[in-house]
């Protein structure tokens, strides 16, 4: 008689049968060949927006599934909690619900979704994709070969060619240029998550010790119940993505005569957006100083070669810096001239009146925080708000050679792909579209309540929103010309009154501000004259 070990039966028993090796194999590959299709042939467009979608789609689902400061009281709209979150993470600030009624774990969701969808945050995991990319390519060396590849070896190199001739195929250990290319490029990545993290610790650090410090600072965040904490990681993570959210119903209105906080602010946010590509082509120039890696030689000099939009040349750097310095001063010229007695700037001194027109004028471009009440603004400084809040991110009315620019991405492709996007409208063309359907969904509101639903407060909102800034003129129950029923003064934005349409367009202006640096390839074959 044969004696079967116990152990061989319970291989055999129902509750231990493992799936057959050729499933996970073909799950494996499966899921191979879905990476490779996303990091070699999706089209970045549809990634980012997919990407939006998605976590927007979760910030939605988190901010619903969480309690507001006062349940019974504050009970917004599903759609409206999805704006806020489409809002948040297209870093537009352009609200339908008051901050105040958010409790303070919906304030850190919306802190979150900020921070995931900054300019910085979203540069840097592309570049992240450009070093996988290399890494990824097809080529007779793999990875462990480049990793054994040391710095000292390259440093001995002879035969190394120039940087200026750095070849942009695969990574050849024998060479030493594309293994030079590849770690440049993966030390510029650190370079950008040290910046990222240095800016919001000291920012977050400063503001707190202020709010802490400053009596009526702190008076104002008691008398509101904002944990100084929360305000704190809120405005820092706000400011530096020139996002324009702040935990406060007025905005920086309630802080117009603290002049350390405006200082604060006004320095993350030109340290954020406005001007990371100068302030990171500084770091980059200590770096090459004091270090002695010859990486950052590389990305001082090749920067065509490492593909991060953001890295600009030197002159071009210092040039990109002049710009905003230049836009800032002529705002923040005309405003003093026509708002200096405003009501807006009641009660300031001198001192106070400048810098709160010089932190309405930096805001006016991005970033979307406001000290005074834009409905009483003169109209012509309105309009020169929607020409700077229209203006892309590198506009320069310094003429630059084509050498200058940032870095250009190679558009190879077929003829097709290039007529798609000479027939593209341009993004004056899309945003009159977008003016008309808003007028179309809001027409009945037209009519009835002409003062609060002008053409202008309409450019305007939606000019805000695709330029991601947050600007808006509001709604005032004073300027109705006949009381449409029961009217609230709330402080959301003008936005915040209108229909379910209306929204749901903003939503998509929104994001396609959000991704305009795709379409301004576009609409080549659209000339006037």
């Amino acid at each position: 008689m044969e004696i079967v070990p116990v152990h061989s039966k319970r291989l055999h028993s129902p509750l231990h049968i493992r799936p057959p090796s050729n499933f996970i194999s073909s799950f494996r590959e499966f899921t191979a060949s879905i990476y490779q299709f996303l990091l070699f042939h999706a089209n970045p467009l549809w990634i980012q927006l997919c990407y939006f979608f998605f976590v927007s789609s979760i910030g939605f689902l988190l901010l619903k599934i969480l309690p507001m400061r006062d349940a019974a009281r504050n009970k917004p709209k599903d759609l409206d909690l999805f704006f806020m979150a489409v809002s948040a993470n297209t870093v537009s600030s352009v609200d339908t619900v008051e901050m105040e009624a958010f409790s303070n774990s919906q304030l850190m969701i919306l802190t979150l979704l900020m921070l995931l969808g900054g300019e910085v945050f979203i540069s840097m995991v592309g570049l992240q994709f450009t070093r996988i990319k290399l890494e990824k390519k097809e080529t007779p060396y793999n990875k462990a070969n480049i990793e054994l590849m040391s710095s000292k070896e390259l440093a001995n190199d002879s035969d190394q060619p120039e940087l200026g001739t750095v070849d942009s195929g695969a990574i050849s250990p024998e060479s030493g240029s594309g293994y030079l290319r590849y770690s440049s490029i993966k030390q510029l990545g650190f370079v950008v998550l040290g910046y990222l993290l240095a800016v919001q610790i000291v920012g977050y650090v400063l503001i707190l010790a202020y709010v802490s410090l400053v009596p009526s600072a702190r008076a104002v965040l008691d008398g509101k119940g904002i944990h100084f904490h929360t305000f704190s990681i809120f405005t820092t993570v706000s400011s530096f993505t020139n996002c324009g959210f702040i935990p406060t119903n007025e905005n920086m209105m309630v802080f117009k005569n603290g002049s350390g906080l405006l200082l604060l602010i006004i320095v993350q946010i030109l340290a954020g957006n406005t001007m990371f590509p100068s302030f990171l082509r500084l770091v980059i120039l200590v770096f090459e100083k004091h270090s002695k890696r010859r990486e950052f030689d590389f990305m001082a000099k090749n920067q065509r070669e490492i593909g991060f939009d953001h890295l600009l040349p030197g002159r071009r750097a210092v040039l990109h810096a002049l710009n905003v310095l230049g836009f800032v001063m002529v705002q923040l010229i005309l405003f003093c001239c026509f708002e200096w007695r405003s009501e807006g700037l009641d009660g300031l001194s001198p001192y106070r009146k400048i810098l709160a027109s010089l932190f309405q004028s930096v805001n006016s471009r991005h970033a979307g925080e406001t000290i005074v009440d834009l409905s009483i603004i003169s109209p012509a400084i309105l309009v020169l708000y929607v020409v700077m809040m229209y203006l892309p991110f590198y506009t320069s009315f310094i003429p630059l050679g084509d050498d200058d620019g940032p870095s250009e991405r190679k558009e190879g492709g077929s003829k097709r792909k290039n007529l798609v996007q000479n027939l593209i409208l341009p993004e004056l063309a899309c945003l009159a579209i977008f003016v008309i359907i808003i007028c179309i969904t809001e027409r009945k509101r037209l009519s009835e309540d002409p003062l609060n639903f002008s053409v202008l407060n309409i450019v305007i909102e939606v000019v805000s929103a695709y330029g991601n800034v947050g600007f808006s003129t509001g709604y005032g129950c004073e300027r109705q010309l006949k009381p449409i029923g029961q009217c609230e003064d709330t402080w959301v934005g003008f936005s915040g009154k209108w229909s379910a349409k209306g929204k749901l367009t903003l939503m998509a202006v929104m994001l396609f501000g959000r991704l305009k640096k795709f379409s301004m390839v576009g609409g080549k074959a659209w000339k006037l004259g």
